[in-house]
This record gives C-alpha cells, structure tokens and sequence, in this order.
C-alpha cells in the first residue's frame, strides 16, 4: 500500500494542532481548491471518535464522494480516520502529535490503495502520490499558518507616551 509520511513543526501547543486537524470548518476551508463539502455525518466542528463525514469534492475535475470514520483517538496525541466509502481502494490517514521543546510535531502518515488493479498501482506510482502528497502539504502549510496565528490580544500593542514636561 503506498505511504505519504509528512512532519510539519507548528509553533502552537498540542492541543490547539489537534483540534484545528480534526475541525470540518477548518478542513473546508484548507481544500477550498477542491471545493470540498461536508454532505453528511458531522458536517461542522470537532469530529471524535466513531464519528463519520461525508465529504463532496472535486478532484480530477470529477465530482467524488468520500465517507470516513475516525476509528482511533487519543487526544491530543493521535487519531485515524479511514475510508469507509469512496473512490480508493482502501486509505487510512494516521494523525500524530508530539510536543518538542517549544513546538508541536504534526505527522501525518497516510496510506491509500487506488482500485483498478495493476492499472490503480500504476496511476498510484506515476501520478496519485504526489498529487495526494501536494494536497496534504498545502493542507498542512494552511494549518501551520492558523495554528501560528496570534490572537487580538497577543498582537495587541501597548501604547507608548510621551511628556514633555515643562516648569
């Protein structure tokens, strides 16, 4: 089964990566590109455990459906969540969380198999992998950038004053 292992340091705590990875409005709008949708299951918010969505997206130039289910999870260190319904053979994306000195790991390793045989190992090999590598890059580019955001208050800046004293 081919493998997409993927590292990105975030400079967020642990808690805030994992809940931005498993967040359906946050995932939307990290795949604007291939204007996903979530159509059915947990279509808003955090996804736990057991959980299902539906997503609706285009890739390929073709409309596809795809249903997962998060089938482990352990906060905030990992959870999985894995093809129930769909266009690949099998995919499972195993999510990995570890905090470094001042830093979060996020690790994604992701595992699919496209249908079709020898014909979907093929298209795996020459075309599949890196496009599905790019995706999670760009996905995880988006997430690093929220993660990192500072809040109004963090950016919030102290007014200086000045006097001019004169007796």
């Amino acid at each position: 089964m081919p493998t997409i292992k993927l590292r990105t340091r975030i400079y967020a705590s642990i808690e805030k990566c994992f809940d931005l990875s498993r967040n359906i409005d946050i995932h939307k709008i990290s795949t604007a590109k291939t204007i996903e949708e979530a159509i059915g299951g947990v279509t808003n918010g955090l996804i736990g455990f057991g959980e299902e969505v539906e997503w609706r997206a285009r890739h390929f130039g073709i409309y596809m459906h795809l249903r997962t289910r998060i089938t482990a999870f352990n906060c905030p260190y990992n959870f999985t969540d894995e093809m129930v319904k769909g266009p690949f053979g099998k995919m499972k994306h195993r999510h990995i969380f570890s905090w470094q000195d001042n830093f979060t790991e996020m690790t994604d390793e992701f595992y699919f198999e496209a249908p079709f045989g020898i014909l979907g190992k093929l298209v795996s090999i020459l075309f599949l992998k890196n496009y599905l590598r790019r995706f999670l890059l760009d996905r995880n580019k988006f997430l690093k950038t929220i993660a990192e955001k500072k809040t109004c208050r963090q950016q919030q800046k102290i007014p200086t004053f000045s006097y001019d004293l004169k007796f």
